[in-house]
């Protein structure tokens, strides 16, 4: 799967920044603690997550995520978008919580 497949994935509603869309996705994370994200998320992943902020943009550079798909329709403010374009990471934003779209990502990627 790549990058820019995750936008037709049921319930995203929007590409906020995208990315490297012909980025390889390999699997995917889900995790509001970014500590968290930092222990286990591999690199070619897509975080799965509520923190709508900088922060998650420079913890996903990090660990090697390819985007972000922020749950539950939160915005991502100005500072994270300009973030992630720096770091040519896509920010995603979907309608649905956390668990559907864990649950559609792993069929997506044939997990």
């Amino acid at each position: 799967m790549r990058v820019a497949d995750l936008a037709a994935i049921e319930g995203v509603v929007e590409t906020v920044t995208p990315g490297e869309p012909d980025a390889e996705v390999t699997g995917a994370t889900t995790s509001d603690l970014l500590s968290d994200v930092l222990a286990h998320a591999r690199p070619g992943d897509v975080l799965v997550t509520i923190q709508a902020h900088r922060n998650t943009i420079a913890v996903a550079s990090i660990a090697g995520i390819r985007a972000v798909i922020l749950a539950r329709a939160r915005a991502a403010p100005p500072d994270m978008v300009e973030a992630a374009v720096a770091e040519r990471i896509a920010i995603l934003r979907a309608s649905a919580g956390q668990y559907e779209l864990s649950w559609r990502l792993h069929g997506a990627l044939g997990s």
